[in-house]
């Protein structure tokens, strides 16, 4: 059975790293696809877990040769999806999630129309500004410019298929949990998963006439 595609997105701050690490350790048969990019390695990174990390000559022949679903500039580096990975997990029954912004988001729509599409938003400008601030990595300059970014990100958020505010973190976490369940209960994927249950239950129609 085919694996469903799911897109996620949010502006930086708002949560969604935490919010698809705790999905993923409390449900099965899902996964992030490990994306390429070409900015540094942060601490307590590692190549090919929190990112494939190659330099901007490697990322430019990787677009060459078509080896990505969707790629995008995001704060002056690239970042980028491996198609063959993607479809690999895919076709083994996996669910995979795709942590991208709405560039990436509208180049994987074009290609898998069926993929479906949660964006993630701040309780509020206040807090979203708070969240950016006190992580101890940025300067006030760089601070501003992601909060101008993240307006730009989130007016896209109705492209998405659904929206979730992230005020608590286990609400938050409960309704993404909500969604991949009610994805799975969909009736084209039930007849996938259960074609052989169906059809036996339905094949004693005569037996009760």
């Amino acid at each position: 059975m085919q694996g469903t595609l799911y897109i996620i997105s949010a502006p930086s701050g708002a949560g969604k790293t935490s919010l698809v690490r705790g999905l993923i350790e409390s449900t099965a048969n899902i996964g992030v696809s490990v994306s390429h990019t070409t900015r540094s390695m942060r601490p307590g990174e590692a190549d090919g877990v929190n990112y494939h990390f190659v330099d901007e000559a490697t990322f430019e022949l990787l677009i060459e040769r078509g080896e990505f679903f969707e790629h995008a500039w995001v704060f002056d580096r690239h970042y980028g999806t491996s198609r063959i990975e993607v479809e690999k997990r895919l076709n083994a029954g996996e669910d995979v999630i795709l942590e991208i912004d709405w560039q990436g988001a509208r180049q994987v729509r074009l290609q898998m129309p069926e993929a479906v599409s949660i964006f993630i938003l701040p309780p509020s400008w206040q807090a979203l500004n708070e969240r950016l601030s006190h992580r101890g990595q940025d300067d006030v300059a760089t601070i501003a410019r992601r909060m101008r970014d993240a307006v730009s990100e989130m007016s896209h958020f109705d492209e998405y298929d659904y929206v979730i505010v992230n005020d608590d973190f286990d609400v938050a976490l409960g309704e993404l949990r909500s969604l991949i369940s009610a994805e799975r209960l969909r009736l084209s994927r039930v007849r996938a998963r259960h074609g052989a249950l169906l059809h036996d239950l339905l094949s004693h129609m005569e037996d009760v006439e």
